[in-house]
């Protein structure tokens, strides 16, 4: 049985995950692999109901820390792990990382409390590779500006976003060996040409 691959994708929203994200799956299942593509949070029936409420619903910084977890839990145990045991390539938009960036950034919220859940909920699981996609908040809030309406954490402001990407850089410092940091700001077909050469610097093809 081949090995399955866990490849996660980060950055604020703006910084052009989905479109790379769409090209990565296509590329692999055409080459014949079994591709599983989700997201956080997310994934599973329940933890879409938990998006919803975690997403729309006022609470307070623990409350969203705790949600997220619970959410995760289920989308471990119930998606991701049963697709890398049969040897899938899991493809997911956000995991961890967005929580201590999100939460522990932007929230300023304790990280303490933050590894404590992420050792509880996932044990030792950690994306084989993240893909970060860095992107000046100002310049992905241009990219969204009229797309949609915003959720309770687009509609933050850019000072709650510099506190974001400042903490995706820090956990990139702590976990250089599975971060390749994109520059989004590129041309797309620069910013896949920098994944592709990632993908196949790990043999991941």
């Amino acid at each position: 049985m081949s090995t399955g691959r866990f490849i996660t994708f980060e950055g604020i929203d703006g910084a052009g995950k989905t479109t790379h994200l769409d090209a990565l799956e296509r590329i692999w299942r055409e080459a014949g692999h079994e591709v599983v593509r989700t997201r956080e949070p997310g994934g599973t029936p329940l933890a879409e109901q938990l998006r919803g409420l975690f997403l729309h619903e006022p609470m307070d910084s623990l409350t969203e820390a705790l949600l997220v977890f619970a959410a995760r839990r289920d989308h471990l145990t119930q998606v991701i792990e049963p697709a890398l045991a049969r040897g899938a390539w899991v493809l997911c938009d956000r995991f961890t990382d967005a929580t201590f960036a999100y939460q522990g950034g932007g929230r300023g919220f304790d990280l303490s409390v933050l590894t404590t859940l992420e050792g509880w909920v996932q044990g030792g699981r950690q994306p084989d590779l993240t893909f970060l996609f860095d992107l000046p908040p100002a310049v992905a809030a241009a990219r969204l500006a009229g797309a949609r309406q915003p959720d309770r954490f687009e509609a933050q402001d850019q000072v709650f976003f510099e506190r974001v990407r400042e903490m995706y850089l820090t956990r990139m410092a702590q976990h250089p060996e599975r971060f390749v940091l994109i520059q989004a700001d590129q041309p797309q077909d620069i910013v896949a040409r920098a994944i592709g050469q990632a993908l196949a610097a790990r043999g991941v093809a």
